[in-house]
């Protein structure tokens, strides 16, 4: 007989309470995965749209002195600009206009008309002034800045340079003398447009307005005249390109 004893048998395991002896121990929880953070994707704004083109016309009324009489004469006329944008907020004008109305001129100094007693004189009736029928024109170019950052109002500056001319007739004694001068102009100024759909909007803007008129047998002399004038803006609409999205919609 072998003197080595066998092993004893393990221990039975006593069940817990209130669960039969057929029934496993539940399973221990597995651990949840821990989410990885992810960078926050940058919100990258849509370029701003802007009208390439636009065209604006219409009435202005001015307060002038281009003969240097020291008699403002308030003038009508009409006004219009064609503007080519490089960017939202920089584009560049020509603009033409033009003024007409009744000038009033003393009497005793009737400059740019000859003087009453002079070689080929000029003897108006009426005193202390007489009255001379204007027209001026101007021509320009330069460029407009505008503020796009609000939804119907766009408030924007302009400076402009070029050419002008300015026309006077009168008559006295059954004698008509036109005198003729022309010269350089320059506008400053600025206004806003109203947004009334996506193709116009309704433009007011005011302008400072020097002309340097030179008459025949007179020197050269600066004007200042002042102008306001309300007219429509005409934008240029791009037209959305059609997607495949829209072509499964209309399907």
């Amino acid at each position: 007989m072998s003197w080595a004893q066998a092993p004893a048998p393990a221990p039975a395991q006593t069940p817990a309470q209130g669960q039969s002896p057929d029934q496993s121990p539940p399973p221990a929880p597995t651990p949840e995965a821990t989410p990885i953070p992810t960078a926050p994707i940058p919100n990258v704004a849509a370029p701003l749209d802007y009208p390439r083109v636009e065209f604006f016309g219409g009435g202005t009324y001015a307060e002038t002195g281009f003969f240097n009489a020291g008699h403002w004469a308030g003038l009508g006329g009409w006004d219009a600009s064609l503007a080519a944008n490089a960017t939202p907020w920089l584009g560049f004008v020509v603009e033409g206009g033009q003024y007409f109305g009744t000038s009033q001129i003393p009497t005793a100094s009737p400059a740019p008309f000859p003087t009453c007693g002079a070689v080929n004189g000029f003897c108006p009736s009426t005193y202390p002034t007489f009255s001379v029928a204007t027209r001026e024109y101007n021509f320009l170019f330069g460029a407009q800045f505008m503020r796009r950052k609000y939804q119907r109002f766009t408030p924007f500056g302009e400076i402009l340079y070029g050419h002008q001319g300015a026309r006077g007739q009168a008559t006295a004694q059954g004698e008509t003398i036109t005198e003729v001068g022309t010269g350089r102009a320059f506008i400053v100024g600025g206004g806003f447009d109203h947004k009334l759909n996506r193709r116009y909007s309704l433009r007011i803007k005011l302008d400072y307005l020097e002309t340097g008129t030179a008459f025949p047998q007179e020197p050269k002399l600066a004007q200042d005249n002042f102008r306001v004038s309300v007219g429509i803006v005409i934008h240029n609409v791009h037209k959305k390109k059609r997607t495949l999205e829209d072509e499964s919609d209309l399907q």
